[in-house]
């Protein structure tokens, strides 16, 4: 089961390749016999019956694809698929529709976009717009739609109140973009949220019982992980002072909970006095002042290890959103709205913005991680923590690209 997790074979629920199926059961059932080989050096006791091993393997690369194949076919066939209507065609909406066609298997099938700014018959997204609003009742009729989703930029005068309200009475779900979008994404959407939307939110921000729980966990994780890792960062250590001249460590200042600003540790993994002549600027992907020993601890996520004890003093959690330095933050506090909301929790080794969203330095990147934090911030949880914990391990243990 871990090595299918390794594998990402419980990320996603569509069957891509038949064949890409196979080689990664393969994969799996070689990671199986390395495993089984180390146990048997530890405690030859551990050892399985060959024959048990051969056997096993064989039904495993034959039963999990057959059981994957039938399994993906029986529900969809079984539980069918959702049909939404789209009441509005803003940007959250046009999103979702896009969204819902890369991955059908999230069982929701978009049948048509009910707007007053397109023309009857374009297609935005891969879905027609059906018509007006002022024909909604017919179009419900004619269509059957099991919800229908409002996303109108303007809503005020223009939302046909009375209708939605009969048609919901009459057993249709009405559901707005946002929460939509949330769901199919794992993210809030910022495009179209508005200030009123979060004050009278009653899930907006975190429980305290999970902030308490997770100060805890964290402060557990932290001890034990300092110990484990003790001869690993010393390891480090000596690499970074034998590969370059300057400090082992490397303290900067970020932002953490409620903008109280900390002292972050790393191991350098660039060269001494970085930006002795530029100043702040934001590191790039393939950035020429990182070492080579850097480049393999950044891609290892090892330059981080020395944050457990940031964890420790209280500074940090395991998970949250990233902490960012002040001089940043202050810029995009003005470019980007609800920005400075993501200090209501401590920042965190890793977080769930790091998992699903691949590396950059735009401000579109920026934003879309605002809305992965704002996202986590809602739903903190030990459960979600643990999901990210793992994942990242996952990444540094196979250097997957995590998104």
């Amino acid at each position: 089961m871990l090595g299918l997790y390794f594998q990402d074979l419980y990320s996603e629920f569509r069957i891509r390749s038949r064949i890409e199926l196979v080689q990664q059961i393969c994969l799996v059932i070689g990671l199986v016999f390395i495993l089984q080989a180390v146990l048997t050096y530890v405690d030859p006791d551990l050892m399985m019956p060959r024959w048990l091993m051969m056997m096993g393997c064989g039904l495993v690369l034959v039963l999990v694809p057959a059981w994957r194949l039938i399994y993906t076919t029986l529900v969809f066939r079984a539980f069918g698929a959702e049909r939404v209507l789209f009441l509005g065609a803003n940007a959250v909406a046009r999103a979702i529709v896009e969204r819902l066609h890369a991955r059908p298997e999230l069982g929701i099938v978009p049948i048509g976009f009910v707007d007053d700014n397109a023309t009857r018959g374009e297609t935005i997204g891969g879905t027609r717009v059906l018509g007006p609003v002022a024909e909604l009742r017919d179009l419900v009729e004619r269509t059957q739609p099991e919800r229908i989703v409002v996303g109108m930029t303007e809503r005020r005068g223009a939302l046909p109140t009375t209708d939605l309200l009969e048609l919901r009475f009459s057993g249709i779900a009405i559901q707005d973009a946002a929460q939509l979008f949330e769901a199919t994404f794992g993210r809030v959407s910022t495009q179209e949220l508005r200030p009123s939307q979060l004050i009278f939110s009653a899930e907006l921000g975190p429980q305290p019982r999970s902030v308490m729980l997770q100060r805890w966990y964290s402060l557990l994780i932290s001890a034990v992980g300092i110990v484990v890792f003790a001869p690993v960062m010393l390891v480090v250590a000596l690499a970074v002072k034998l590969s370059s001249p300057g400090p082992i460590l490397y303290r900067q200042r970020r932002v953490g909970q409620h903008g109280i600003p900390f002292e972050l540790y790393k191991f350098r993994s660039m060269v001494a006095d970085a930006e002795a002549s530029t100043g702040a600027v934001w590191a790039a992907k393939h950035d020429p002042r990182v070492t080579a020993v850097g480049r393999f601890m950044r891609k290892m996520r090892l330059d981080e290890l020395p944050q457990l004890f940031n964890v420790l003093k209280g500074e940090m959690s395991i998970v949250g959103p990233r902490p960012e330095r002040p001089e940043f933050v202050r810029t995009l506090a003005e470019q980007i709205p609800f920005y400075r909301q993501r200090h209501f929790v401590k920042p965190g080794i890793t977080g769930w913005a790091q998992i699903n969203h691949k590396y950059g330095d735009t401000l579109e990147d920026t934003i879309t991680k605002l809305e992965y934090d704002l996202y986590y911030i809602k739903n903190l949880s030990p459960a979600l923590d643990a999901v990210i914990i793992f994942h990242t391990a996952k990444v540094m243990l196979f250097s997957s690209h995590g998104q």
